[in-house]
């Protein structure tokens, strides 16, 4: 299983496309690959370590607890992070 989480904080529209890309990036994958995929999202605003860490880089892509991107996040860039 992987474990994608996206940290973010409400009416943050970088955040919205970052999720966009994440469900559009995982909906393109093929079912064998998607189906072993787990999407989080976790605000900033519910957990002082995590607005600590990451306030400045919202929102802030994390693929099984390691940081993937933050700011923009690359449908291409993603998709080869999960099928390689």
């Amino acid at each position: 299983m992987t474990d994608i989480t996206i940290i973010s904080k409400p009416d943050c529209h970088l955040c919205d496309v970052a999720r966009d890309v994440v469900e559009h990036t995982i909906a393109d994958l093929p079912d064998a690959v998607a189906d072993g995929i787990a999407v989080t999202e976790r605000s900033i605003l519910d957990d002082d370590e995590l607005y600590a860490r990451w306030w400045e880089k919202i929102p802030v892509v994390l693929i099984d607890g390691e940081l993937h991107g933050h700011w923009r996040v690359s449908p291409e860039r993603l998709r080869a992070a999960l099928t390689g």
